[in-house]
């Protein structure tokens, strides 16, 4: 990493979806329709469309923001669904002030419970839009009753977190095509304007042949990244979901919740995924500062190498670790020069060409100049694509950028290489039989006399990831 690279990034911090939109500025249940009139429920400008939201943390209000503030007809959101009362109370309090009549949901459309996700979308007729922003886990179960629903959806990152629940998804997808539904997945990056003209500009040749990709997250520790012991008064079940993060059933972890935009956007770039991966880690500091210690999954650090099929190699680093140097963006080497793809988080322009491989303002050859908001532009597309009945189905490619993305989780894991098709036909479901979870059920990671839970063993444990 050189002093350029290092200047672009070092100051970066996480920048939550919120924290984006402040900078960037009840029906009862109808009777089925064909697939035909789904397609046709929407098409006049002018007709209501609903939307549901399942999952009520951080993501899942950005996202209702985000549906709500589309122009292309009346919107408004009628239900809420989430397993813990006080989240949903947050999200609506805070969904008020910002949407105003366009929140439309009253005591009777808020659910709670781990059947929540059911009712809430009960109260849409086919056509209209469920938002999945429940941990990912779940998100096979909540797409399955969306389909059967016939609703449209829209579900964040990643969409899956082992092999079992990536073939379920990639057939899920499949179902949804045939009955006409839009389906978005929150890969944001793809809709940033700066690295969809860097894409057309690698693939037109202006950068050459592309050499080597590399990808970093570097910063303090985030969101859920580990725990304390679980105190009393709470089921295993519902401390692993509140701190999703650090369980790998829940999230597949940080690597899979942080990394997985860069892995995706740098994937793009190829026009490409990777056919294998070899990767390490290291579990450093876990005494928090209680003088607890903490009983999460994850690895402090993460170093990937992926490989394509003609030999390129795409390294990327991530580390959660507080006082280190913090590097947060993305690059692109290619034999005519070099491309900043992000220059700050998981997708922040300007997007750059520089000629030779240094990046510095007299090697400028290209910089974007786009600044909208690529959370904007995805619920503007699907949206767009709800009324005017367009294809749009993103299911696949969110399924492959997840299972590439814990492609390389797993080779950190296990210490051996592992291919995508070791991943994709891996056995280990790190939660099977969620769709039947309730409030009583054993947690799928049940700790051991001492309140721990199983953490990875590269080199010793090989075949799965714990």
């Amino acid at each position: 990493m050189n002093s350029e690279d290092k200047k672009l990034s070092a100051e970066n911090t996480v920048t939550s979806r919120r924290q984006f939109l402040k900078a960037a500025g009840g029906a009862a249940a109808v009777s089925a329709l064909t697939v035909a009139d789904v397609s046709a429920v929407h098409a006049a400008g002018n007709d209501m469309i609903q939307v549901a939201l399942v999952g009520c943390g951080g993501r899942g209000g950005g996202a209702a923001i985000n549906a709500l503030a589309t122009k292309s007809g009346p919107i408004k959101l009628v239900a809420m669904a989430d397993a813990f009362p006080d989240r949903l109370k947050s999200s609506y309090d805070n969904l008020l002030p910002a949407v105003g009549k366009q929140l439309d949901v009253p005591e009777e459309r808020r659910f709670i419970g781990f059947d929540a996700y059911r009712k809430a979308m009960d109260c849409l007729k086919p056509g209209d839009i469920v938002i999945l922003t429940t941990p990912p886990a779940f998100r096979w179960v909540h797409f399955t009753y969306a389909i059967e629903k016939k609703l449209n959806v829209f579900m964040e990152k990643p969409v899956t977190v082992d092999g079992p629940t990536s073939k379920r998804m990639l057939k899920l997808g499949e179902d949804a095509s045939a009955k006409n539904l839009k389906v978005g997945v929150g890969l944001m990056s793809r809709h940033a304007r700066p690295l969809q003209e860097l894409h057309e500009r690698i693939r037109n040749g202006e950068l050459g042949e592309i050499l080597l990709m590399r990808g970093y997250r570097m910063h303090g520790p985030a969101g859920y990244f580990d725990s304390p012991p679980k105190p009393a008064g709470i089921s295993d079940v519902d401390y692993q979901i509140r701190r999703f993060h650090s369980f790998l059933w829940a999230s597949g972890g940080n690597f899979s919740d942080f990394y997985i935009h860069i892995i995706d956007h740098l994937c793009w770039m190829k026009n490409a995924w990777p056919v294998k991966a070899q990767a390490l880690g290291g579990r450093h500091y876990r005494q928090l500062a209680d003088g607890s210690t903490s009983v999460d999954q994850n690895l402090d650090t993460y170093s990937v190498e992926y490989t394509f099929a003609d030999g390129t190699k795409f390294l990327f680093d991530g580390r959660c670790m507080n006082g280190a140097t913090g590097i947060y963006s993305s690059y692109v080497h290619g034999t005519k020069g070099i491309a900043v793809a992000s220059r700050a988080n998981d997708c922040g322009g300007p997007s750059a060409i520089y000629k030779g491989q240094n990046v510095a303002d007299a090697n400028v050859v290209w910089q974007s100049t786009d600044t909208s908001n690529p959370y904007q532009n995805e619920w503007d597309e699907l949206v767009d694509a709800v009324r005017n009945n367009k294809p749009y189905n993103e299911v696949k490619r969110g399924v492959e950028a997840s299972l590439v993305t814990s492609m390389g989780r797993m080779a950190a894991h296990t210490g051996v290489e592992i291919s995508y098709e070791d991943i994709l036909n891996c056995p280990h479901e790190f939660a099977p039989g969620l769709d039947k979870l309730t409030k009583d059920s054993p947690s799928p990671l049940p700790p051991d006399a001492k309140g721990r839970y199983p953490v990875p063993q590269p080199g010793i444990v090989t075949t799965r990831e714990y």
